[in-house]
C-alpha cells in the first residue's frame, strides 16, 4: 500500500475515532427537559468526510455506542476494504487487513498515533446528541430552539436538521489553523 492510501486511511479511520467516545469528562448540568432519553447510547450509520491541508477521504459508517463502550465499522476508505474499531474504558483497538492491529489507552491517543493530529475526541458523543460537552461552550439555536451551533475547545461545529427532528443528521467540525488553513470533518447521519 502506497504512503497516500496509509496515511487516507489513518486520517479516515482516527476521524471516526474522532467520533467516538466517551471516556473521562464531566457533562455540563443542563435543564431535565433537554437530557437525552438514553444518554450515550445510540446507533448511527452514514457517510464521514475529512479534509486536512495535507489530504482528504470519506467512509461509510456504522457506531453503536452503549455508554463508553462503542463498536465502529468503517467501509469504502479508497476501496481498503473493512476497518474495525472499538472500545471500552482503558483500552481503544483499530484493526484492518491493512493495518493489522493497533491498540491505545484512549481514542485521543490512538488518534494521534495513527495521524500525528489531537483533537477532542470526548467531545463528539455529545455533539451527535446536540448538546455541548463542556459548561464552558458557546452554543446558539434555531428558531425551533435546536442547538445548530458549538463552539468549543478550538472547534466550530454547524449542527444541521430534516424538518422537525431534535437530533441533528449532519454535523461540520473545523478546527482553524495557522496561514488560514482547517481540519474539516463533514458527517452524514442516515439512520439512527
Amino acid at each position: 500500500m502506497n504512503k497516500f492510501s496509509q496515511a487516507c486511511l489513518a486520517v479516515c479511520s482516527s476521524s471516526v475515532l474522532f467520533l467516538t467516545g466517551c471516556q473521562h469528562f464531566s457533562q455540563p448540568q443542563m435543564p431535565k427537559h433537554t437530557q437525552p432519553e438514553s444518554e450515550n447510547q445510540f446507533n448511527l450509520q452514514g457517510k464521514i468526510g475529512v479534509r486536512t491541508p495535507q489530504q482528504s477521504g470519506s467512509a461509510f459508517f456504522s457506531w453503536a455506542q452503549q455508554q463508553q463502550n462503542f463498536d465502529i465499522e468503517l467501509t469504502g476508505i479508497l476501496g481498503m476494504g473493512k476497518t474495525q474499531i472499538q472500545g471500552q474504558n482503558g483500552k481503544v483497538t483499530l484493526n484492518s487487513a491493512k493495518t493489522g492491529l493497533i491498540t491505545a489507552a484512549t481514542p485521543e491517543e490512538l488518534l494521534e498515533r495513527a495521524t500525528g493530529w489531537q483533537a477532542p475526541i470526548t467531545h463528539i458523543i455529545s455533539w451527535v446528541q446536540a448538546r455541548p460537552a463542556t459548561t464552558q461552550a458557546q452554543v446558539s439555536q434555531d428558531t425551533n430552539g435546536r442547538i445548530n451551533h458549538i463552539q468549543e475547545d478550538g472547534w466550530n461545529v454547524d449542527l444541521s436538521y430534516d424538518a422537525e427532528q431534535k437530533l441533528p443528521n449532519k454535523l461540520i467540525l473545523k478546527q482553524t489553523l495557522e496561514d488560514n488553513k482547517e481540519n474539516r470533518i463533514t458527517m452524514v447521519i442516515q439512520n439512527r
